[in-house]
């Protein structure tokens, strides 16, 4: 990715699905930075109008940590981003009350502008 962006590439639709940048809470920091480093490339890559899917599969990753870091992201970008579709794991990995671990896929469908 580092090597599009360098080239000054444009596109209209990105889609990150990167392995699990946090393993553990103890890895959180470090995942948010790698999460922000790929979400921004990816922001400045896209053109106007253009759409974002963006996942993480990291359980330790809240939906809170992943949403503020988007924010981060976008900012840090200069673009203006709106959430069109909030996704997660399908049916048959059930989100369990009670079990943090079982919500881990965080997947946003974002319109930029």
């Amino acid at each position: 990715m580092k090597d599009y962006s360098s080239a000054g590439k444009q596109y209209d639709t990105i889609v990150l699905d990167p392995p699990a940048f946090a393993k553990s809470k103890k890895h959180l920091e470090s995942a948010i930075r790698g999460y922000k480093e790929l979400n921004l490339r990816a922001l400045k890559m896209l053109g106007p109008g253009g759409v974002l899917v963006t996942c993480s599969c990291s359980f330790a990753v809240s939906e809170e940590n992943f949403l503020a870091m988007l924010t981060q992201a976008a900012q840090d970008a200069h673009r203006s981003v709106r959430i069109l579709e909030k996704r997660t794991q399908a049916m048959d990995h059930p989100i369990l009350l009670g079990v943090p671990e079982t919500y881990y896929l965080k997947c946003f469908v974002l319109s930029v502008s």
